[in-house]
């Protein structure tokens, strides 16, 4: 891939710009109504000392519709499936687990080939526990890796999974977590774009977005490459005062999100998905309250 410059990278913002606003949604799924959120939680969330199915089962009876785990991880696949088909609860996507250290971004070929091969698994693991996403952070730019790299890296590292991704019908979800990389939504959207693929697309976390943009302007601007939700909060009043992470430390619904805003760049959209909660957990009643905020944040 060519290097990035300036006249490239706004000539392809004006074309991102009119597709975000295209009124489809990729992986929609024709039985569900228009404003169908489905709401889930990460596994680690739950911190209760019991079998993985007591697990699940707590969040079928708490009200959630699914979870999200990680890998590669230590769970044996058996053990998943049986904790998944005891109780009814879908295992909607993964999270690859390594892709902050074995980066697709790295400077060594040997390390990207790692995070390749994680990915690869991570991919492999979804499709056998029925799920359809593997969340993916696919670069970090810092000191030692430039902008400039971490696309072209990252996006070759892509291109060599997603023949994979296609045999298994399992999408790979991009996603914003401060790693200082796809910056705005324009830019977001050109590199989802640049791959010409349907099994890549955009994990939208409203929460991270907060902290240097508004989440429906992204939303808007990501429209049907949007494939699931992370929902948190951010305060910037906290960020202000106490330090960065602070931001975080506020109940969703409690900081500088505007949830009705959200709402309605969802609608515009045809948004039909996967809303999944990324803050700390607890037992069952900090669940329960987990999917009360989710509930009065969504509207659903």
């Amino acid at each position: 891939m060519a290097k990035l410059d300036r006249r490239t990278l706004l000539a392809g913002a004006a074309a991102v710009a009119a597709a975000g606003a295209l009124p489809r949604l990729a992986g929609a799924e024709e039985d569900k109504p228009p404003t169908a959120i489905r709401k889930a939680v990460k596994l680690g969330m739950v911190r209760v000392r019991a079998p993985l199915q007591e697990r699940f089962q707590l969040l079928k009876d708490l009200g959630f519709d699914g979870v999200e785990l990680d890998s590669p991880s230590n769970l044996k696949s058996d053990e998943v499936l049986r904790a998944r088909d005891a109780t009814g609860l879908p295992i909607h996507g993964v999270v690859d687990s390594v892709h902050w250290k074995e980066r697709l971004s790295d400077p060594s070929e040997a390390r990207r080939a790692k995070g390749r091969a994680a990915l690869e698994t991570a991919l492999r693991d979804c499709h056998t526990y029925g799920g359809d996403t593997v969340l993916l952070v696919p670069a970090v730019v810092d000191k030692t890796v430039a902008y400039d790299q971490a696309w072209e890296r990252s996006s070759a590292e892509i291109r060599k999974v997603l023949p994979l991704a296609a045999e298994l019908k399992i999408k790979i979800a991009i996603e914003n977590v401060w790693n200082q990389f796809l910056l705005s939504p324009l830019e977001a959207a050109r590199y989802i774009d640049q791959f010409e693929s349907p099994w890549i697309g955009w994990y939208m976390d409203v929460g991270n977005i907060v902290n240097y943009g508004w989440p429906e302007q992204w939303i808007r601007i990501l429209g049907a490459r949007i494939l699931k939700l992370d929902v948190k909060e951010f305060s910037r009043k906290k960020r202000d005062a106490e330090g960065l992470w602070k931001g975080f430390q506020v109940g969703i619904g409690d900081g500088d999100c505007d949830w009705p805003a959200v709402r309605a760049a969802l609608t515009e959209i045809g948004y039909r998905g996967w809303a999944t909660a990324e803050v700390g957990g607890g037992g069952p009643d900090r669940l329960k309250d987990i999917k009360a905020r989710m509930d009065g944040a969504l509207g659903v």
